[in-house]
């Protein structure tokens, strides 16, 4: 399945976190929320019912910034999730009325996540529609799910990471659901030094 659990948690519940400590509100009010909606959703799915409430949760919590990026912590209970995080520099066509985008590079020990790349689009997409990830002399294919894309093909992760880490800038494409095209040009600059954080917070 291309939303494991994992990474759908991490992205629901810091997308919406991420989004109000921009705004300056109180993180660990922010987290907890999110966090129990999207445990609420899968479980439904699976069970058909409600399950109990989930623990409150703390963060995120900016440990370090690089560059364009910068690195975070999430942690509920003794679960800790931990980001590299950017938002595009550029955003084409100019107009268009989106949500902020976001590409987050995902660490949660817990669940055996280390380095997943997933980027929040900011606009609904159709299930299945494939974007790419252009860095220029490579390029990447990656798979909508409503607003976020994930690598359509696992196999290539450690060449899409040799390359976010040794490029300069990663250009990105995707259809919305209405037939918009939105292209994002993210800088790397710094996203070395913020991964090599994320490591050393999420051992």
């Amino acid at each position: 399945m291309i939303e494991s659990w994992g990474r759908l948690l991490a992205v629901a519940g810091f997308a919406v976190a991420f989004g109000a400590l921009q705004a300056g509100e109180a993180a660990a009010t922010t987290v907890a929320g999110p966090l129990k909606l999207a445990k609420v959703a899968r479980h439904k799915a699976h069970h058909g019912k409600k399950p109990a409430a989930a623990k409150p949760a703390s963060g995120p919590s900016l440990v370090g910034s690089y560059g364009d990026w910068n690195a975070y912590i999430g942690v509920e209970g003794k679960n800790k999730t931990c980001y590299a995080l950017s938002q595009p520099k550029k955003r084409l066509p100019d107009g268009l009325q989106r949500d902020p985008a976001y590409i987050f590079i995902t660490t949660q020990p817990k669940l055996n996540i280390r380095d997943d790349v997933s980027i929040v689009e900011g606009f609904h997409m159709r299930n299945g529609t494939t974007a790419t990830a252009d860095f220029g002399s490579t390029s990447f294919q990656f798979v909508g799910t409503e607003t976020t894309l994930w690598l359509k093909n696992p196999a290539q992760r450690a060449a899409l990471l040799a390359d976010l880490r040794n490029k300069h800038q990663l250009v990105v494409a995707a259809k919305s659901i209405k037939g918009h095209v939105t292209t994002d040009t993210y800088s790397l600059s710094g996203l070395r030094q913020a991964l090599e954080q994320v490591a050393k917070t999420c051992r």
